[in-house]
């Protein structure tokens, strides 16, 4: 039985990528980051799979990079560094995007995901992936700019199309230090 209290959002994400994600699968990591999440993708997707993994910061794709080639999982992987709101130049569809909003771990807090990348690159994710394809969002705020980018992503979250997709919501209230909070986008069939 599952409980909560060992919980947080990125254990719950991963949790439901467990669930859905499949070997041969096309998968995009909107943030690359420190490339846990890439790695763990990469697994799931198995040798038949593909993964883009986008950043705007060579730090993180070098990071992401050196940690996918030490699990020798490098070849199931594109590293792109570019914004995540561009991923539709590079591929033209994907079975589910997964975004971490917020700074890059260890990083220069002065970059970080912002709205008005943030939004176009949901956009994108949702022309990207078919009828029963899915994104995750674990949305990091708090900070200099997180607030912002959380009041705005969650404005433009209710005013999707319900006939289009179905959005989750799951947060922990009663933890310190602004807990992530995760987001599940399903594209309803």
């Amino acid at each position: 039985m599952m409980t909560y209290h060992d919980q947080n959002a990125l254990k719950l994400c991963h949790r439901y990528w467990q669930e859905r994600i499949r070997p041969g699968m096309t998968c995009v990591d909107a943030t690359a980051g420190r490339g846990r999440d890439a790695e763990l993708l990469c697994r799931l997707i198995g040798e038949g799979g593909r993964l883009y993994a986008f950043d705007i910061q060579e730090e993180a794709i070098a990071s992401t990079r050196e940690r996918l080639a030490a699990a020798g999982l490098l070849e199931r992987a594109v590293l792109i560094q570019d914004s995540h709101r561009r991923m539709a130049s590079y591929l033209c569809a994907a079975h589910a995007v997964v975004f971490n909003l917020g700074y890059l771990p260890g990083g220069d807090h002065t970059v970080g995901t912002t709205a008005e990348e943030s939004i176009p690159a949901i956009e994108a994710a949702l022309s990207l992936i078919p009828d029963d394809g899915f994104i995750t969002i674990c949305l990091y705020y708090g900070g200099d700019s997180g607030y912002a980018e959380r009041d705005a992503l969650m404005d433009f979250l209710a005013r999707l199309d319900a006939k289009r997709c179905t959005v989750m919501v799951q947060q922990f209230l009663n933890r310190p230090n602004c807990p992530p909070i995760l987001i599940i986008i399903e594209k309803n069939h």
